[in-house]
């Protein structure tokens, strides 16, 4: 049985669910469809997923988080609400919730998380910022005096912070990660080869192929499939590394650049933690190939990625509840919702 305690990373491409034992008791898709003309919620999670582009006009398979935050609050708290009841079942569980979201969220897009933890049953809501989640889940001691930089690539944002003495030194979140580098690669592969294909595509060809930097003999092929825009009939086109490595150079150097105006701004005492503790990458898109490299020779800092980046963030939401006295400087805010 779960605890009455789950930390939720509300992501934009998955959904992680963690309890306060550190047992993962969900990871799907943050998609959700629905029957545009009635409302009903006719899938959610997976089985959502694969209708993404495969619907008729009136069924809508969408995605209801943007850049980390709820961009269509009433489909968020039904399929929210969904994946509590699937984890409890018919309990009468109201469990405690801590949501992690991006260190840029705004007032209003806060109090949208926890209305809509709120109104899908949880008792209580706490949220906390992504690199302090990332930074539990990674297993880093942020209750020393000891300056620790996570870089957090997500689905939607990259959050960047200095941390130290549990709190949050310097940080910077930008809206630029995981799914801005599938829409690159659309646009790229529309724009040189006149084939549009699915971001669905993209994922896979940025998982198979794509770089942040590469070698020559790193070099790799992968075959996209699409339609070709001229003809309206279905197409292949074989893309490489070196191209897609070209296609994603902006995104990558807006994550580099963050980066080094987070170290600009590191106190000089912290910077002398840095240069012993280096970076530690989290997050889905931290995977991105060569992203380690690039980040370390930009640097001149060590840079290691976290064991299961994907599940660090997850997994440090859920810790947050051994912390939730100690943590600083408003990383946990709790909600005036108590039921």
């Amino acid at each position: 049985m779960p605890s009455n305690d789950i930390g939720i990373d509300l992501g934009t491409a998955t959904i992680i669910i963690y309890d306060s034992h550190m047992e993962r008791l969900l990871c799907e898709p943050s998609v959700v469809a629905y029957d545009t003309h009635t409302g009903e919620l006719l899938a959610v999670g997976s089985e959502a997923q694969r209708m993404l582009g495969r619907t008729p006009d009136r069924i809508r398979a969408a995605m209801p988080l943007a850049n980390g935050v709820i961009s269509d609050f009433d489909i968020t708290k039904e399929m929210i609400t969904f994946f509590i009841r699937k984890i409890y079942a018919n309990s009468l569980i109201k469990p405690r919730v801590i949501v992690c979201v991006p260190s840029g969220i705004t007032e209003v897009e806060s109090d949208a998380v926890i209305s809509a933890a709120a109104g899908a049953g949880a008792r209580r809501v706490y949220l906390i910022e992504e690199p302090v989640a990332a930074a539990l889940g990674a297993g880093i001691d942020i209750a020393k005096p000891e300056g620790h930089l996570i870089v957090d690539i997500g689905g939607g944002t990259t959050d960047i912070a200095v941390l130290s003495f549990n709190g949050i030194v310097c940080k910077s979140s930008l809206r630029v990660a995981g799914r801005q580098f599938d829409e690159q690669i659309v646009r790229f592969i529309q724009q040189r080869y006149g084939v549009l294909i699915g971001e669905h595509m993209a994922e896979q060809a940025k998982i198979a192929c794509a770089a942040a930097c590469f070698e020559p003999d790193e070099e790799c092929v992968f075959e996209a499939r699409g339609r070709n825009l001229r003809t309206g009939l279905p197409a292949r086109v074989s893309i490489c590394r070196s191209e897609l490595c070209g296609a994603l150079r902006e995104q990558v150097y807006r994550i580099v650049d963050a980066v080094r105006k987070i170290l600009e701004i590191t106190p000089p005492e912290l910077s002398a933690d840095l240069h012993d503790n280096g970076i530690v990458l989290t997050g889905g898109g931290s995977l991105l190939f060569g992203l380690d490299r690039l980040l370390s020779k930009e640097t001149n800092l060590s840079v290691v990625r976290a064991e299961e980046p994907t599940e660090c963030v997850a997994r440090g939401t859920a810790i947050a509840f051994e912390h939730l006295d100690r943590l600083s400087d408003g990383f946990v805010r709790t909600s005036t919702h108590v039921h």
